[in-house]
């Protein structure tokens, strides 16, 4: 008898896979995981039939969705903080720090498309009205403008202006976009958050290092958070040959933290961890991988390669428990 049901149960038709959506979490520099989560994805025989993304997570998304992913992943494991420096147009006074057509350029060398309505799979990308607060999901349109708005963070990076709108970054109304992928019909969602325990990782202070001045004197650096980031920065921007050079390096001569740029960081740092657990509590994931990375600075994109590798780690093991799941469950 129970060979018989083992046997009728063999020949039942498997089910087709439901539609899997992946949602890219905000993080900045953070961000970078997301690149080691997707060839996890991919070595677990996965496949993501839609994508939504907040801020560095809607870049990321949107190099995957163009297919090319592999280039803007060369290009981050490259970079250092003299190219960030290249990246940089700085503007004073404005609504950002940073003007972001540099920025724009760096998008759009990375997604070669026009429309996100010829990208290869549905995609949206999460920003916020400014002056409603609301949540908006860009699901059509110009690719470019729809991830540099998403990427716009409030006072570093200049808004976006959109339909009427003047659109910021979308970690302010949903950093981890669960809702956002469901509405553009997935049954099934893999979400990533890399805002999970990062105020608690930030009191772990940097390393105190030290570089050589003009005079040949050493200087210590460290001890306060991002002042180490903000002098790399800086860095890169002496040996950029940007023409806004002077501002902002009198700018870093002046402002000694805590200034603006740790309140605004900061800030961020708190908001997001605090928005994304209460929106998480109400559009729960089917699988929310977080990858550890407390470590991590917002503005340390020159830890590309361990953070993709971070990334690849956290999300390998569940990913192939995921698809097993599913397997035993019927789905082809």
């Amino acid at each position: 008898m129970s060979d018989e049901a083992g046997s009728e149960r063999s020949m039942r038709p498997r089910k087709s896979m439901p539609a899997i959506g992946l949602a890219l979490g905000s993080g900045s520099a953070r961000g970078l995981a997301h690149i080691g989560v997707i060839r996890a994805i991919e070595e677990s025989g996965i496949k993501v039939d839609m994508i939504a993304g907040t801020s560095i997570g809607a870049l990321i998304g949107a190099a995957y969705a163009s297919g090319r992913l592999d280039t803007l992943e060369q290009d981050f494991r490259a970079i250092d903080w003299k190219r960030m420096g290249t990246l940089l147009d700085p503007v004073f006074p404005r609504s950002g720090l940073i003007d972001g057509m540099k920025i724009a350029a760096f998008v759009r060398a990375h997604v070669s498309l026009k429309t996100i309505e010829q990208l290869q799979v549905p995609f949206c990308a999460v920003a916020t009205d400014l002056n409603s607060g609301e949540e908006i999901d860009i699901r059509k349109g110009d690719l470019i403008d729809a991830v540099r708005a998403s990427i716009s963070v409030p006072g570093i990076l200049s808004p976006v202006r959109q339909h009427g709108r003047v659109l910021v970054d979308g970690g302010l109304a949903n950093p981890v976009p669960v809702s956002a992928v469901r509405a553009l019909g997935a049954s099934i969602v893999i979400a990533v958050d890399l805002n999970h325990n990062i105020v608690a990782g930030k009191t772990r202070s940097r390393p105190v290092r030290s570089r050589e001045t003009k005079k040949g004197a050493r200087t210590r650096l460290g001890g306060r958070k991002y002042a180490w980031a903000i002098e790399r920065m800086g860095e890169g921007l002496r040996t950029s040959g940007n023409p806004a050079i002077h501002r902002i390096r009198a700018w870093l001569e002046k402002e000694r933290l805590p200034g603006m740029v740790e309140v605004l960081l900061g800030s961020l740092h708190i908001m997001q961890e605090q928005i994304t657990e209460s929106r998480l509590s109400i559009d729960r994931p089917d699988l929310l991988i977080r990858p550890p990375l407390s470590s991590v600075h917002l503005l340390e994109f020159d830890r590309a390669e361990e953070m993709i590798a971070i990334g690849y780690r956290s999300a390998l093991g569940p990913l192939r428990a995921f698809a097993r799941e599913l397997h035993r469950q019927g789905y082809r």
